[in-house]
């Protein structure tokens, strides 16, 4: 896939980062992430992200990293394009992507990097250096990269909610970019991106209820506000009250809700904490009323 065949896949439908697999001591489970990924795979997303932030990338080590990835790339391969996770320092990210691309990934999320200020010079620096390593697509978090200097750098990913910056980036670079929302639950944001002109993003959900997730993307696709405004006050404004019960709950919560659903992925690892129990049912309790509408 080239860089400009990635940047057309992202370009409409929903995205998705699948969570990791992990057996009950923290270890990575290929088969339980294999069988997660075929599940998810004919539900319709345009494009999986393995190893990306909800699938705890910030967690896993170098060693465990290629195999993550080839997974997903075996597990997938003609059913649904894989993005691939890659971020930290910059030798690391630069390891990560040339991993991803030699194990067949169709791109990489360009992650930020971590425990360290940079200025946007740095960045740039950061961001060029790791385009250069590989061929295939790049998608960055960061802003202020001009795209002229990287041929392969594709698409430009908010995790933040800025739409002040996320409007001035899309001004600013046009069409040359593809755009991707990207929230922990990106839903909420969903319609003010679109009448931006910037309709993409990923949902973190689809891990456990896809159906309903791939419903709210194509209400907000067809402007049916009724049906948004439906799962919004009965299932994405509830479960953001649990969310937010604790620091990092954006990745647990997922997790709790594919176990819920019957596709469990094993306990996040540290520093995350899982959901406590009485937080497992208020959301099993809130999944169980938007499935069955």
């Amino acid at each position: 896939m080239t860089p400009q065949d990635l940047k057309n896949v992202m370009s409409s439908g929903l995205l998705s980062f699948p969570i990791t697999d992990f057996d009950a001591s923290g270890n990575f489970d290929s088969k339980g992430y294999a069988e997660r990924l075929e599940w998810l795979a004919p539900f319709g997303a345009s494009a999986l992200f393995a190893a990306g932030g909800t699938g705890e990338f910030f967690s896993l080590t170098a060693s465990e990293y290629p195999g993550i990835i080839q997974t997903a790339v075996n597990t997938c391969r003609g059913k649904v394009p894989i993005i691939a996770g890659a971020g930290g320092p910059t030798r690391f990210a630069i390891e990560c992507a040339q991993t991803a691309e030699k194990a067949g990934a169709h791109g990489i999320l360009l992650m930020p990097h971590y425990m360290t200020e940079a200025s946007q010079e740095g960045l740039a620096a950061h961001v060029e250096a790791v385009c250069r390593s590989v061929d295939f697509g790049v998608v960055i978090y960061n802003r202020g990269v001009s795209r002229e200097r990287n041929h392969n750098l594709v698409g430009f990913k908010d995790g933040v909610g800025d739409i002040e910056g996320m409007a001035a980036m899309f001004l600013t670079m046009g069409e040359r970019l593809a755009y991707l929302g990207g929230l922990p639950t990106a839903e909420v944001y969903a319609a003010a991106y679109k009448a931006l002109g910037t309709p993409v993003y990923s949902s973190a959900v689809f891990n456990f209820i896809p159906k309903t997730a791939i419903r709210f993307y194509e209400a907000v696709r067809n402007d049916d506000q009724a049906t948004q405004h439906r799962l919004l006050k009965d299932f994405f404004m509830p479960y953001l009250k649990i969310r937010n019960r604790s620091a990092g709950y954006a990745v647990s919560i997922i997790k709790a809700g594919a176990k819920i659903v019957g596709h469990p992925a094993g306990p996040v690892r540290a520093p995350l904490a899982d959901l406590k129990a009485d937080e497992v049912e208020m959301l099993a309790e809130l999944i169980r009323k938007v499935e069955q509408a």
